[in-house]
């Protein structure tokens, strides 16, 4: 099955559901329940009524009663009068149907069974049958079309799978996913936190979540530092000009955080991108082709003004840490140019367990006023990625209206420890935004060109890759990256300075180690080093005071290694090494 079937398998299960749900809940109000990532949702407006999770069971048994009945989709077309007759005080229906019948067109329903809905079609064939392996997920709260103005609905989460087989694989999944659930985890962890005083979507991350932080804007540095970056910084905000000459004014400007100047009457924002501001560092001076390519990096955060119901923990955040990096190069370096790019990015994950797929993002044909430039521009920039990947040798999935808007790009698909797809790094080739700046080199016939503008990331957000990184290792991060890499664990008083004066020779090597001071007994302190994943943890007592072996208990490993006093600093030293 494709994605497309896929899609219209699970699409049609949210007609299912609705189905259900209206013949238990008859007052209810139907609004839209579209496919998504591997499942579907429904939204409902209940009125003073409260359903929850525990409402499932009986969802469930009516959806599958209900299916018996159902033998396929029938379209038919209905006027904006004869659509709104079928939702007697449905606001919610009428203002789509509003909206879809403004040029004077009808509008098409679906009908299954004895149940049909406004739709706009994509449904399997024979759903009695294709449509026997599904589950309810969750209820969530969910304002009408995201808008925080508007109701609150309730939107209940759920899934359908072709087999019994992969549902149960999914489900399997999804509970290994709680259990690794960043949000936890960075609370156990104590790796950040979130305040009502400093807003929804700002984390704070503590001294251990920003050890982690440097870390991986660290190991970036170093695969990118042997292929000539430059690191370059700029300020937080801009006037808004500088997004109206780039396009992102008229693409983004309601997800932008405005800022009114008083005493200048300007209007500024705060950047919910880079890319224009190195635009200007590249346009401060004129270049030549003998300079070219200029590579510039930062790690810098931008803020996009995000629905308070889509916020959720490190995953969708309004600060957003960007491991950012613009070539400036000659037509004939792009390839170059992005196969160091795609050098980075592979042994980056490599580092992680982490294999990849591509994808080649490209235009929507049918949509090309979401787009900048001509199609001549977007067929050259898409030629060249093909060139790439030609080269490379690599797989690709073409990933139609999945391309930024100034630009083709490609994807990488992370997939983590438990199966699940994560898209984190990009490659973007950019002919629009040199041209929207007038940017500019002298070539060798002493005349001006257009240089080309890449655009890449390697972890894209850092907080969006550390939700990913702590679920990924559900918390047990490998020796390089943890906030907290040697735990020393002296029996009792009389050994606590030994302890301290092993932990002095691993800080000046700048090995994060702490000792365990208090008045617990050995086996509790083990145990809270075991909690916080601590990935060594050694024991200080009578035995290692006489110059004997130290036993390491490596965390997620049953039996202990020993190392003699001697060689600790260098064994520690060696299993923290950057990955490179």
């Amino acid at each position: 099955m494709n994605e497309q079937e896929l899609n219209d398998l699970r699409h049609s299960c949210a007609h299912l559901l609705a189905a259900a749900v209206m013949e238990i809940w008859p007052h209810a109000k139907r609004t839209i329940g579209p496919a998504i990532e591997n499942g579907f949702y429904f939204d409902f407006d209940f009125g003073n009524t409260t359903v929850t999770e525990k409402d499932f069971p009986k969802i469930e048994k009516r959806m599958k009663q209900l299916l018996t009945t159902w033998k396929g989709f029938e379209r038919h077309e209905l006027n904006a009068e004869e659509a709104k007759a079928e939702y007697p005080d449905n606001t919610y229906k009428h203002e789509l149907i509003d909206e879809f019948t403004a040029d004077g067109s009808k509008v098409s329903f679906y009908k299954s069974g004895a149940y049909w809905d406004l739709c706009r079609g994509g449904h399997c064939k024979e759903p009695n049958t294709a449509l026997k392996n599904f589950k309810l997920l969750s209820i969530a709260g969910a304002y009408w079309r995201g808008d925080e103005n508007n109701p609150m609905l309730t939107r209940i989460y759920g899934t359908c799978f072709e087999s019994q087989e992969e549902l149960d694989a999914y489900l399997t999944m999804m509970e290994e996913a709680k259990k690794r659930d960043h949000r936890k985890l960075g609370q156990e962890l104590d790796l950040f936190t979130h305040s009502e005083l400093v807003g929804s979507g700002l984390p704070l991350f503590t001294p251990r979540g920003t050890i982690v932080r440097e870390q991986l804007s660290a190991f970036v540095w170093e695969l990118m530092k042997p292929h000539g970056y430059s690191r370059v910084h700029i300020p937080h905000m801009a006037k808004s000009d500088l997004y109206k000459t780039s396009g992102h004014w008229d693409k983004f400007m309601d997800d932008i955080f405005h800022i009114r100047s008083k005493k200048t009457d300007q209007d500024f924002v705060m950047k919910p991108m880079n890319c224009p501001h190195h635009t200007q560092i590249y346009a401060a001076r004129m270049r030549s082709y003998r300079d070219l390519p200029l590579r510039y990096s930062e790690v810098t955060s931008v803020y996009r003004d995000e629905n308070t119901g889509q916020l959720q923990g490190l995953s969708r955040v309004r600060s957003i840490t960007q491991d950012d990096a613009h070539v400036f190069c000659r037509m004939d370096q792009v390839k170059q140019e992005a196969l160091a790019m795609y050098d980075i990015i592979t042994r980056f994950y490599a580092a992680f367990n982490m294999s990849l797929r591509i994808r080649l993002s490209t235009s929507d044909p049918d949509a090309p006023e979401k787009y900048l430039g001509g199609e001549e521009v977007w067929d050259n920039a898409v030629g060249t990625l093909k060139e790439i990947l030609q080269e490379l040798e690599k797989d690709y999935e073409i990933g139609v209206g999945e391309a930024a808007f100034y630009g083709p790009k490609l994807d990488f698909i992370a997939k983590d420890a438990i199966g699940r797809d994560w898209q984190l790094a990009t490659i973007q080739l950019d002919f629009n935004l040199p041209e929207r700046f007038a940017l500019e080199y002298i070539d060798e016939n002493n005349e001006k060109v257009r240089p080309v503008m890449l655009h890449r990331a390697i972890l894209g957000s850092i907080e969006r890759f550390m939700a990913v990184l702590i679920e990924h290792y559900a918390g047990a991060f490998p020796m390089w990256l943890a906030p907290e890499q040697v735990r020393l664990v002296p029996v009792s008083d009389d050994f606590v300075d030994l302890a301290r004066t092993i932990e002095t020779k691993l800080r000046e090597r700048d090995i994060r180690v702490s000792v365990d001071a208090s008045k617990e007994g050995v086996g509790k302190k083990i145990r809270n080093s075991a909690m916080m994943k601590t990935p060594w943890t050694i024991v200080i007592g009578e035995k290692e005071a006489g110059g004997g072996d130290y036993q390491v208990n490596i965390f997620g490993q049953d039996e202990d290694r020993t190392i003699s006093q001697g060689d600790l600093v260098d064994a520690v030293l060696d299993a923290a090494k950057l990955p490179v």
